[in-house]
């Protein structure tokens, strides 16, 4: 399919690109920008007057919740919802049901997922089998499979033996292991230890568990020389330890979710079991230290952390409700507001949503994955058009995900989005106007 998309303004964070030009897609590649080739005919043309035209998001944290959940979550609602935020790469854990541990899973989740024509899934392997963090898994023969890295989802590895083995291993073939930093014990609360979790009786994660196995983490990886991706940091002193690692010339790199980024545990309010999330909201303090960190580079990208929860989960008392929340469909509305209250701007708010997480996907895959999170002639053709001046209202009903649950019920964002094109394929348009 030939389609062109005229007038519209062009930002390409990874090139540093900002203007108002053409862009011309044939074969699922990019064919050319701003200068047109002689005789081009489109079968589809897409006037983008007054909007962004940008590359497809890239979702380092995606739940599609099948096989195993799918009560709470199908792989073609949580697709849509994808390609419904601008998103067209996306990675998810391996804490599927049963977990990502054997190649024919993940092959038949790529074999869906490429069926549907939508967003791409790069899965992760389980680091240990069934995340019991006991037995390693066949790294080898998952990445064969299509797994690009390797990983713990939330569940965390208790023995350090096992780690170190783990890391040892992923470093000599060159994976890349992907860990959300929880010590296991002091990990087991539901709020962030504080004022407010001990006013309302709530058992509360301490900051030390995260920083804990941030040290051991980071010992490991100068020992093995393995190269790490951590998950959702929370917290203002992860920060700074992961900016000291990278300092000290550590191959590792970090992302923080859009919950973390814009909530506090005060937003837990009376007990909102919305706001029981993964890790869990911490002070303010910590949040607005993630902020500066997103901001410089310390944080390499945002993540939406997208976990659908179905209504009987989600409606309970706040420590038996299940944690997570949808939210790809709201990344890149939540990043700009970022951008806009932070004064970042919006290119570096559109980086940690594409060029940033690419350049963190493409460690694992080389140069399989080189265009993605940009605008190139040549490149893939994954494209989000987005109108900045089209401000809408979360309506929880109105989301394409099959969870219903996020914590930004009635927020105001900036920008909707106006057509997704994933691998030159036109995924998802609305181009009414507000």
């Amino acid at each position: 399919m030939k389609i062109l998309i005229k007038n519209g303004r062009v930002i390409d964070p990874a090139s540093n690109r900002d203007e108002v030009c053409d862009v011309a897609i044939a074969a699922g590649r990019i064919v050319a920008i701003r200068n047109m080739p002689v005789g081009f005919a489109p079968n589809r043309t897409l006037d983008a007057t007054g909007c962004i035209v940008a590359p497809g998001l890239v979702d380092l944290a995606v739940r599609l919740r099948e096989p195993g959940y799918e009560h709470e979550g199908m792989l073609e609602s949580e697709m849509a919802a994808a390609v419904a935020g601008g998103v067209t790469s996306l990675v998810c854990p391996p804490d599927t049901d049963p977990v990502l541990d054997e190649p024919g899973l993940v092959e038949m989740l790529k074999m869906r997922s490429e069926k549907l024509h939508q967003a791409r899934v790069f899965p992760l392997g389980a680091l240990t089998r069934g995340l019991a963090g006991e037995i390693l898994t066949e790294m080898a023969e998952l990445t064969e499979a299509g797994c690009i890295g390797f990983g713990q989802a939330e569940v965390p590895l208790a023995n350090t033996q096992i780690l170190q083995r783990a890391l040892l291993y992923a470093s000599t073939y060159g994976y890349t292991v992907w860990l959300r930093p929880q010590e296991l014990y002091l990990g087991k609360g539901v709020a962030a230890s504080g004022s407010l979790a001990t006013r309302l009786g709530l058992a509360g994660v301490p900051v030390a568990a995260e920083t804990i196995a941030l040290h051991t983490i980071f010992e490991l990886m100068r020992s093995t020389g393995a190269r790490v991706h951590l998950c959702r940091l929370s917290s203002a002193a992860g920060i700074a330890l992961v900016r000291q690692a990278k300092d000290d010339g550590l191959p590792v790199t970090c992302d923080v979710s859009i919950n973390s980024l814009h909530l506090t545990d005060n937003d837990i309010g009376y007990f909102d079991s919305r706001m029981r999330l993964n890790p869990p909201l911490r002070q303010q303090r910590d949040r607005d230290a993630l902020r500066e960190g997103l901001g410089d580079g310390t944080v390499d990208a945002l993540v939406s952390d997208h976990t659908p929860v179905d209504e009987d989960a989600k409606t309970l008392p706040f420590a038996e409700a299940e944690p997570g929340a949808t939210g790809l469909e709201l990344l890149l509305g939540l990043s700009l507001k970022w951008g806009q209250e932070t004064g970042v701007g919006l290119t570096r708010a559109l980086a940690v949503l594409t060029s940033e997480p690419a350049r963190v996907l493409g460690q694992a895959l080389g140069t399989l994955q080189a265009s993605a999170g940009q605008l190139v002639e040549g490149g893939i053709a994954d494209v989000c058009i987005f109108d900045p001046g089209a401000a809408w209202t979360i309506e929880p009903q109105a989301l394409r995900s099959q969870g219903k649950h996020t914590p930004f019920s009635g927020y105001e964002l900036p920008a909707r989005v106006r057509c997704t094109i994933a691998a030159g394929q036109l995924a998802y348009e609305a181009w009414e106007r507000d």
